[in-house]
């Protein structure tokens, strides 16, 4: 079975993948990615429109130059319609060789694994309690416009393409520089704290997704900018005003367990006082 056929059954995934029968992946010259013969490891293909939306097609070239066609069934998705070519690397678990790469837009057509990272920032007040910089997304952003966001959202990792041995922590200092003018001096103080992992389905797919956490503390006197035009605002936040936002629609959803999962770890959630502590200590680490 090939590749594509088994992303398109949840392969690595848990779950099956909303994938229409005619989502098809064809190469030019007659094979075909669903069941038959195997195309081979050395064929890898790499699922990247040139032109996202074509008279009912998209077309997409592999690395040797062969194009791959995604057919009736695909094209009317909105985001593929919406969406800027992003190679994005597939593999069954996170340390495995990537077996393709495909347009980051369609990953969740075939419930195939992503992984983000993101960046808690935080300071120390003159009292010593802790304050977070959250940021409000861009108003005009096609997904979750003008929501509380992380200080730095880094999204999905692995869009540099097979091959760039680009990795977290690449991902996370490029990201700090890009969305919060945060300069690598600074950015490659972040500490690693954890993962965070969920799975949920909407109208455009299955999102099966694991986040690395970042804790970055800044110093007092430095205040993170608006970059790429990824954010609107920043704020300085008191904790207390962060929790108070958590349980409000304010945050988008998958930031607000990363926030969630900080103010456990800081101990601002304790099991005598928050009565359902185990279960959203459980719910932050969904098998993916």
């Amino acid at each position: 079975m090939s590749v594509l056929a088994l992303q398109c059954r949840g392969y690595g995934g848990g779950s099956s993948a909303p994938c229409s029968p005619g989502a098809v992946a064809q190469v030019s010259g007659g094979v075909q990615f669903q069941g038959g013969e195997e195309a081979g490891a050395e064929s890898r293909p790499c699922l990247l429109p040139r032109e996202i939306i074509s008279d009912g097609q998209s077309a997409a070239e592999t690395e040797g130059g062969e194009e791959i066609h995604l057919l009736a069934g695909l094209e009317g998705r909105a985001s593929l319609k919406r969406s800027l070519p992003q190679k994005y690397e597939v593999m069954p678990q996170f340390s495995d060789p990537p077996l393709m790469c495909m347009e980051r837009a369609a990953t969740s057509l075939f419930g195939v694994k992503r992984y983000g990272v993101h960046v808690n920032g935080f300071t120390r007040q003159p009292d010593r309690q802790l304050a977070m910089w959250v940021a409000r997304r861009s108003l005009s952003k096609q997904t979750y416009p003008g929501l509380l966001d992380n200080m730095v959202p880094c999204g999905c990792m692995f869009v540099w393409g097979i091959g760039s041995q680009k990795g977290i922590r690449d991902t996370l200092i490029k990201e700090c520089a890009e969305e919060a003018s945060i300069p690598e001096c600074i950015a490659s103080a972040a500490r690693p704290v954890g993962t965070i992992s969920y799975t949920y389905e909407d109208g455009e797919g299955v999102f099966s997704e694991c986040q690395f956490v970042f804790d970055l503390e800044v110093p007092s006197d430095f205040s993170p900018h608006v970059g790429d035009g990824e954010v609107h605002q920043f704020y300085l936040w008191p904790v207390e005003k962060v929790k108070d936002a958590l349980v409000t629609e304010e945050f988008k959803p998958n930031c607000a367990l990363v926030v969630l999962d900080f103010l456990i770890r800081h101990s601002y959630l304790h099991p005598d006082t928050e009565p359902n502590y185990l279960e959203l200590v459980v719910g932050l680490h969904r098998p993916l």
